[in-house]
C-alpha cells in the first residue's frame, strides 16, 4: 500500500506541475483493495483493470519502473509508451489489461474465465471495478452470463460513492451486492479501507471460484482522497472541480487505510515505528528510480508510429 500511495503522491507532483500528460485517475485512498485482494492471488491468475489502475498493476506484480515509464509515454513503458495512464498490461504477472470504457474489462474478464473453464487449468479471474460500471449494460449482461456458466471469476466493485463527480444516492436505490445476489451470485460486502477484511473475503472468493463452486461478488466500501481525474482534492485546494463536500471528504481521510492498517500493527506488536519509516524509505527508494528509469527512457520513434497496430 505504501509502494502504491508514495508512487501516486509522485504522480499528483507532477501532474500539477503540468509534466505529465496523459490523464490521471489516481488510485490514493483505495490501495487496501487491490493489494488485499491480489495478495490472495497467484500468479497465474488473471486480473483486469479500469481506468484507475496504477494500484492493480502494481499489486497483481507489475514494475514500478515500466509503470513510471509509460505514464510518461516512453518506449520502455509496459505498454511501450502508446498507452499512458489507463492502457496498462503485464501479462507475465497476470495483469491483462486497463482500459478507459467504464465496465469496459467485464465481460473480459468473464470471457478470460470462460477459457479457463474449458481448458480447465484452475485458474482464477478477478474484474476490478467502480460502482459507476454498475449503472451499464454490460455489468449486468456479465453478471448473468457468469452466473448461468458457473464461471470462475470474481467481481470486485470498488465503491468509492462516486460516478465521476455523481453521487450514488443520486443514481441507485438498492445496495450493489444485492444486484449480484439477484442472480444467484454469492455476495458479500467488506470495508474496502480494512485490508485484513478484504484480505479474507477475496481469499474465500478465490477458494470459492477455483474449486468450481463459481462466481464470487465482493462490493468493498472506500473512498478515493483525489479528484476523480487529476491531483486536485478538496483538503488541499479547495479546486470547483471536485464538488464533494471537505466534511466528508475529511471524514473518510480519518479512515484512511495505511494509517488503519499502520495502527493495527502497532497495536498488536507486529511493527513499530521505525520498522514503517524502513518500509517508506524503500518505497520512496523504488519511486525515485523509476523516476530516474523513466527520464533516461527515449521516446517512441515516429518511425514506429504505425507499429503494432493492425487491420
Amino acid at each position: 500500500m505504501v509502494r502504491i500511495r508514495l508512487f501516486e503522491d509522485k504522480l499528483a507532483e507532477e501532474v500539477l506541475a503540468g509534466n505529465i500528460k496523459t490523464p490521471c485517475h489516481l488510485y490514493i485512498g483505495q490501495e487496501a483493495i487491490a493489494v488485499g485482494a491480489c495478495a490472495a492471488l497467484k500468479k497465474s491468475d488473471y486480473v483486469f483493470g479500469t481506468h484507475r489502475s496504477h494500484g492493480h498493476f502494481l499489486a497483481k506484480g507489475g514494475a514500478m519502473k515500466p509503470l513510471m515509464a509509460e505514464i510518461y509515454g516512453k518506449a520502455t513503458g509496459c505498454s511501450r509508451g502508446r498507452g499512458g495512464s489507463m492502457h496498462l498490461v503485464d501479462l507475465e504477472n497476470g495483469f491483462m489489461g486497463a482500459q478507459p470504457l467504464v465496465a469496459g474489462t467485464i465481460p473480459l474478464a468473464v470471457g478470460a474465465a470462460l477459457g479457463s473453464q474449458i481448458k480447465k487449468d484452475k485458474r482464477v479471474t478477478v474484474a476490478f471495478f467502480g460502482d459507476g460500471a454498475v449503472d451499464e449494460g454490460a455489468f449486468h449482461e456479465s453478471l448473468n452470463f457468469a452466473a448461468i456458466k458457473n464461471l470462475p471469476v470474481i467481481f470486485i466493485c470498488e465503491n468509492n460513492l462516486y460516478s465521476s463527480h455523481l453521487h450514488i444516492r443520486e443514481r441507485r436505490k438498492n445496495n450493489i451486492w444485492e444486484q449480484a445476489s439477484s442472480v444467484g451470485i454469492t455476495a458479500v460486502r467488506v470495508d474496502g479501507n480494512d485490508i485484513l477484511k478484504v484480505y479474507e473475503a477475496a481469499k474465500k472468493a478465490v477458494s470459492h471460484a477455483r474449486s468450481g463452486k463459481g462466481v464470487f461478488f465482493i462490493e468493498a466500501m472506500t473512498y478515493r482522497l483525489r479528484g476523480h481525474v487529476g491531483a486536485h482534492d478538496n483538503i488541499a485546494d479547495q479546486d470547483i472541480r471536485d464538488i464533494r463536500n471537505p466534511k466528508e471528504v475529511k471524514a473518510w481521510l480519518a479512515k484512511e487505510p495505511i494509517w488503519k492498517f499502520k495502527k493495527y500493527l502497532k497495536t498488536h506488536g507486529v511493527l513499530n515505528e521505525n520498522d514503517f519509516q524502513k518500509i517508506e524509505e524503500a518505497a520512496q527508494k523504488e519511486v525515485e528510480e523509476a523516476y530516474k528509469f523513466m527520464e533516461r527512457s527515449p521516446y517512441p520513434k515516429p518511425s514506429e508510429l504505425p507499429d503494432y497496430v493492425f487491420k
